[in-house]
């Protein structure tokens, strides 16, 4: 049911008419637990969200899309029943009269409605110069009673964790796979492909291409109806045809099966001006090849510059700069005048980390109408100003000039200040009849689409008409049918629809040629029958029963050759041609040809080929070769000092020879207390030294393999060697300590250079120099507060993380004995006694002779 109006329909939004009263950075009732869900596409944080919501008594989600809004609308109608689940966007309104959960696009959020949960999808957007104040505003204010939940990328927590520093924060980690396979020409690319460009006519061009050489491709681009961008989806997805061009508009929302994405430009305009992509966009987008636990792919065509091996390297591993400014406006309204509204909206931003927005279309218009005299004569009250404020929001749908745009809503305004305060009825009449029509090219229908949205959007706005009912089912009914049209014409023009399916009709004695293209993709006669994917050959679901059995035999059989000329190239392939992923997965040429398994030793694992037995035994030898000596070598060369010193294990004394096994065991670090040691150590301190070992109060390790790529690289070997079904991703480098936010194992953690302390990962060389500085301290009587202010400065958290870690390292802070004395740091004792010291505390004075043993020792 559609209604304009009904009991259960929210208040207006913070940016709406009722949002002026309201104090600015207060958000209204009680707020519950905030959490950030952080982390790369594809990894269920948005149906993580909604699962969470259907928890709760009530609920709402604001998302960046209005198709998006919609595919979860009828998620949760599905779940719970319509008559639970309320619809809200600027052109659709479906609220029944008493819903639950409220499903809206991030604009249209009824942010003041008193919900058990909210959450907002692709906070990332706070940065977007368009749209990022909105997005700004409901991070600082949205709240629900119970629990809101942030998602977005993992760029976004240094500005959560200072904007709302009570948040909580959990990272997912993408299911599967991205990697690079460099530029291919259109023709080259590989089917189930989608292909990105950022302005319609690119669009249209491309697919103009496709359907000359490859037979069609659906279309999908911002201006879509949703109604049009589904059913060009579903071309897609059914699999009659096997490209998708579209915007960057398929960055979010649209959730497809697509294994490649392939960008035809890396520029776009942002409203101002034309800029390259940014890193974080590229990976948005890219992130659509591959779904769920599917790996995918990403590289250039057309035109496109190939991307350098940096860009390439953070866009695999989902690891971008972060976001350092928020876009923000006020939204606390004055409506006293349109002086007071134009001053209020040019507030200067209240905290770091804000910048103010550049004047949005709302904005722009309200400026433009302040000086139209007609406009100024019925400025009037309070209640006008907010009336004209309203207007100014009318989305700018149809893209044309800033001067036309408030033309039109200087007319709408003048009708809702008429005698009738409502829109002329037979004004709205003759504009629809206008765009009633469905004859036309795409151009023609795109631009009518264009328009009937304004009126779709005028409609759903509460006091506008006298019958809105009437007019919300007659836009959309216009709507619908310009939809329709609009897709029968793309499909016209952009694709070659076939006349037979070759699979259905083929004779098993009458086999044709297979051929294969360089995306692994295999066919006979032209038609589709699986693909190659590396050495595993995987058949065209498509391609079904007696008939698609016969395809795939006679493909097979056509394929020893294509696959044994792989296996050839493979063994001669250079190291920098094969690549491992932090899934365990070995890459070549686009393809997972072998995962990593539990070898004999941790820094001995195995390749284990992803292959089918067409990879017959003389190639199979030579595969497994190559793999296991690319394996060796990449380990050999991240892992050198560790590789060095279990070589030279049996040259070393005793003792340290003891000390070395454990290091090797362990991934080059062991935990003192954990570690089988002798009383006296000074002997195999120089033998161990000589190899880069530092003998620590806690650790005994080797500190160069704490940087990021050896401490990456130990934490995926022991993951491999422990059988860990799900490897977590590795710590962010850099970090000197973090709390741990998932179930991480501390050997995990331990094998990246990291001791959980006090509910911490502190990183081994953080944990030395502490133990030191407040070794130091305590000796000196130094302030413990000055020093407290230093290390929690060094570990990154606050001063109470820092004293908890400091207790459990078995340090206690003791007051002064009397006012004017500082605070100290003090060893822990037990119970009356002190605890007996370690011998690393016992010092010799400065100038003893045994005081450059004890610093080796100490690992001062």
């Amino acid at each position: 049911m559609r209604n304009e109006r009904s009991r259960g329909a929210p208040p207006a939004t913070r940016h709406g008419p009722a949002s002026s009263g309201q104090a600015q950075g207060q958000p209204l009732g009680r707020e519950g637990r905030i959490t950030a869900v952080l982390g790369p596409t594809n990894t269920g944080k948005t149906h993580f969200a909604i699962e969470r919501m259907l928890a709760h008594r009530s609920g709402l989600i604001g998302l960046p899309l209005r198709l998006l809004a919609r595919e979860v609308y009828d998620k949760v109608v599905r779940a719970k029943g319509a008559a639970d689940a309320a619809l809200i966007t600027g052109e659709e309104r479906i609220v029944p009269a008493n819903p639950r959960y409220y499903v809206c696009t991030v604009e249209a959020m009824p942010v003041d409605l008193p919900v058990s949960f909210l959450a907002v999808d692709e906070i990332q957007l706070c940065a977007d110069s368009e749209r990022g104040h909105v997005f700004t505003d409901r991070l600082l204010h949205a709240r629900g009673q119970d629990e809101t939940m942030l998602l977005g990328a993992a760029t976004m927590r240094p500005a959560i964790q200072r904007l709302t520093p009570q948040a909580h924060f959990v990272s997912r980690p993408r299911f599967s796979d991205l990697a690079y396979t460099g530029g291919k020409k259109l023709t080259r690319l590989p089917r189930r492909s989608a292909i990105v460009a950022f302005s319609t006519e690119d669009v249209y061009g491309l697919a103009e291409l496709i359907r000359s050489q490859r037979g069609g491709a659906a279309v999908v681009t911002g201006a879509l109806s949703p109604r049009t961008r589904n059913a060009q989806v579903a071309l897609y997805q059914s699999g009659d045809v096997d490209f998708i061009i579209a915007t960057d508009a398929i960055g979010m929302g649209l959730n497809m099966d697509v294994d490649h994405v392939a960008f035809a430009a890396l520029e776009k305009f942002d409203g101002v001006t034309v800029r390259p992509l940014k890193p974080e966009e590229i990976g948005q987008i890219a992130g659509r090849a591959g779904r769920y636990m599917n790996d995918g792919t990403f590289g250039v065509t057309g035109g496109a510059d190939p991307l350098d091996a940096d860009l390439v390297s953070q866009v695999e591993n989902h690891r971008y700069d972060p976001v350092r400014v928020l876009q923000w406006r006020n939204s606390a309204l004055e409506f006293g005048s349109i002086e007071a509204l134009l001053a209020s909206l040019d507030q200067p931003t209240p905290t770091r980390g804000l910048v103010k927005a550049r004047p949005a279309s709302d904005h722009w218009t309200l400026m433009m109408l302040s000086t139209d005299e007609d406009v100024r004569a019925r400025r009037g009250s309070p209640a006008v100003v907010r009336r004209l404020w309203e207007v100014c929001q009318l989305p700018d749908f149809r893209k044309l000039t800033p001067d036309e745009h408030a033309r039109l809503v200087a007319q709408i305004f003048r009708h809702l200040m008429s005698d009738e305060g409502v829109i002329d009825p037979d004004w709205i009449a003759s504009q629809l009849a206008r765009l009633d029509i469905v004859d036309g090219d795409v151009n023609t229908l795109s631009a009518r689409l264009a328009q009937i949205r304004t009126w779709t959007y005028v409609s759903h706005k509460s006091g506008w008409t006298a019958d809105p009912g009437h007019w919300q089912e007659l836009t959309r009914a216009i709507e619908d049918r310009l939809s329709d049209a609009l897709h029968e014409r793309l499909t016209q023009r952009f694709i070659d629809r076939r006349t037979s399916v070759l699979m259905r009709h083929l004779r098993e004695d009458n086999y044709l040629d297979v051929a294969l293209d360089d995306s692994g993709a295999v066919s006979l006669g032209g038609e589709l029958v699986g693909k190659l994917d590396g050495f595993h050959f995987a058949p065209d679901p498509r391609a079904e029963g007696i008939h698609g059995r016969t395809l795939r035999a006679a493909a097979l059989k056509g394929l020893d050759g294509e696959i044994a000329a792989r296996a050839r190239r493979l063994a001669t392939a250079a190291d920098s041609e094969i690549a491992l992923s932090e899934h365990a997965q070995i890459w070549w040429a686009g393809a997972v040809v072998a995962k990593l398994v539990a070898g004999p030793h941790p820094l001995a694992p195995t390749a284990e080929l992803v292959a089918d037995e067409h990879l017959k035994d003389g190639g199979r030898e030579l595969v497994q070769a190559r793999l296991e000596a690319f394996v060796a070598a990449r380990i050999a060369r991240i892992m050198q000092p560790l590789i060095e010193l279990k070589n030279a294990m049996n040259g070393l004394p005793n003792v340290a020879r003891g000390i070395a096994f454990q290091l090797c065991e362990n991934l080059g670090n062991i935990e003192r207390a954990a570690a089988t040691l002798p009383d006296d150590l000074a002997p195999s301190i120089a033998a161990l030294t000589h190899y880069g070992v530092r003998v620590g109060r806690r650790s005994i390790f080797l500190p160069v393999l704490l940087k990021p790529q050896p401490a990456s690289l130990a934490a995926l070997l022991w993951a491999v060697h422990a059988r860990v079904a799900q490897i977590p991703p590795p710590p962010v480098p850099g970090l000197t300590s973090f709390v741990i936010e998932t179930e991480m194992p501390a050997q995990f953690l331990a094998a990246s250079g990291y001791r959980t302390i006090a509910g911490r990962a502190v990183r081994l060389d953080i944990i030395e120099r502490m133990e030191a500085m407040l070794s130091q301290a305590s000796r000196n009587n130094a302030n413990a507060d000055e020093l407290g202010a230093r290390i929690a400065s060094l570990l990154g958290c606050g001063l109470d993380e820092m004293i908890a870690i400091a207790r459990a390292l078995g340090w206690r802070r003791e007051d002064g004995k009397s006012a004017d004395m500082p605070a100290t740091w003090k060893r822990l004792h037990r119970g009356k006694h002190r605890r007996k010291r370690d011998a690393s505390d016992d010092r010799p004075a400065p100038n003893s002779p045994f005081a450059e043993l004890a610093a080796l020792i100490s690992g001062d």
